[in-house]
C-alpha cells in the first residue's frame, strides 16, 4: 500500500505543473492587455502604462513571469489580483464556500435519484422502465448545461415563478457568514426557517443543472455494475435460501456493486467543478466559476492562472483520495502499476 501511495503522489507532481503551464500560457493567449482595460486607454501615457505593467510584472519575459508563479504558488502565495487589489486566496476563500454547497447539493441529488433509478433499471433489465431510463440518463448527460440552465430558469421561474432566478438568497434575510454555507447559517439567523426556505429555493435550480450529468452518469453505473452482479453465484444462493427479494437486491446485491460506483461519484467532482463555471454565470451564483469568468472578462492575470491552479488541485486531490480508497477496497489494483 505504501509502494501504490507513493506511485501516485509521483504522478501529482507533474501534473499540478502541466496545469501551472497550461493555464500561465492559455491566459496571455487572450486578446487585450490587462493594463488598460484597467487604466483606460484614453489618457493612459505610456510613462503610467509601463509603471503599471512593471507594478505586476507583466514586463518581464514570460519565461521569468512562469517562474515567478509556480514559485511564489509553491510557498502558497498566489499574487495580489489587478482589479481588487486583493490577494487571490482571500476572494478564493470566500466564494470558494458558495461553489462547494452548490456542488454538495448537485452531487447529493445525483446520488439520492440516480442509485435507485439504476438498481431499478437492473432488476427491470430489457423492460420499458428499463429502456426509458437509459434513454433518459443519456439525452441527460448530452444536455449542455447552460442550455438546460436557461430551459429551467424559463419553465419554473418566469413561466410557473416557483424558483428565483439568480443568487443565493433575498435581499430581505441577513445571513451572518458563520460557515460560508447558506443552508447552515440561514438556521442560525434571526429568520430562521423563512431564511433557511429562501437559501434552499435558491439553490434548487442551480443544483439541479448541475447534478444531471452526475446522475445521469451515476444511474448508467449503477445498472451496469448490478447487472453483473445479479448473476453471480451467491445472489443465486441467497435467492434459493428464500431471503426476501429486496434483502438479495439491497444488501447483497448493491453493497458488491458500490465499489465501481463510489469511484464514479469521486470522479464526478470534476465534473462537477467544470460545470461550475457555466452553472454559476447562468444563474448569478456568487462561486469561484462566476468569479473566473469576470476575471477572464477583465484580464485579471492572477486570479484566473491561481484559481486554475487552485480548483485543478482540488479536483486531483479528490481523485487521489479516491484512488487511495479504491486501492483499499480492491487489494489487487495495488500491484498494478
Amino acid at each position: 500500500m505504501i509502494a501504490y501511495l507513493l506511485r501516485r503522489l509521483a504522478e501529482v507532481i507533474p501534473t499540478l505543473l502541466g496545469v501551472t503551464i497550461i493555464a500561465f500560457a492559455l491566459i496571455r493567449m487572450i486578446p487585450g492587455d490587462p493594463v488598460l482595460l484597467l487604466i483606460g486607454e484614453r489618457g493612459a501615457s505610456p510613462e503610467v502604462i509601463a509603471e503599471m505593467r512593471a507594478t505586476y510584472g507583466l514586463d518581464k519575459p514570460l519565461p521569468v513571469q512562469y517562474g515567478v508563479f509556480v514559485k511564489n504558488a509553491a510557498v502558497g502565495d498566489f499574487g495580489e489580483s489587478i482589479v481588487s487589489h486583493r490577494p487571490v486566496h482571500e476572494e478564493f476563500s470566500e466564494r470558494f464556500p458558495a461553489t462547494l454547497e452548490l456542488g454538495a447539493f448537485a452531487l447529493c441529488l445525483a446520488i439520492l435519484f440516480g442509485l435507485p433509478l439504476g438498481v431499478l433499471a437492473a432488476v427491470k433489465r430489457n423492460s420499458i422502465f428499463d429502456y426509458s431510463l437509459m434513454t433518459t440518463s443519456l439525452i441527460g448527460y448530452s444536455m449542455p448545461i447552460f442550455w438546460w440552465g436557461l430551459i429551467l430558469i424559463l419553465v419554473f421561474s418566469v413561466n410557473l415563478g416557483w424558483t428565483p432566478v439568480s443568487g443565493r438568497i433575498d435581499l430581505a434575510y441577513d445571513v451572518p457568514n458563520w460557515t460560508g454555507f447558506y443552508l447552515i447559517d440561514s438556521w442560525k439567523s434571526a429568520d430562521g426557517w423563512l431564511a433557511f426556505r429562501s437559501a434552499l429555493s435558491h439553490l434548487v435550480l442551480p443544483g439541479i443543472a448541475l447534478g444531471t450529468i452526475p446522475l445521469a452518469v451515476i444511474a448508467r453505473m449503477t445498472r451496469s455494475s448490478m447487472l453483473e452482479v445479479l448473476g453471480e453465484d451467491y445472489m443465486r444462493t441467497a435467492r434459493a435460501k428464500g431471503l426476501a427479494r429486496g434483502r438479495v437486491i439491497f444488501v447483497h446485491g448493491l453493497r458488491n456493486a458500490l465499489v465501481p460506483v463510489i469511484t464514479v461519484i469521486g470522479l464526478m467532482a470534476g465534473t462537477i467543478v467544470t460545470g461550475a463555471v457555466l452553472t454559476e454565470t447562468i444563474f448569478s451564483w456568487p462561486g469561484i466559476g462566476r468569479w473566473l469568468v469576470d476575471s477572464v472578462l477583465q484580464r485579471d492575470y492572477p486570479v484566473i492562472q491561481s484559481g486554475i491552479l487552485l480548483i485543478s488541485a482540488i479536483v486531483i486531490f479528490v481523485n487521489f483520495v479516491v484512488d487511495l480508497a479504491y486501492a483499499w477496497a480492491n487489494p489487487r489494483l495495488r500491484g498494478a502499476k
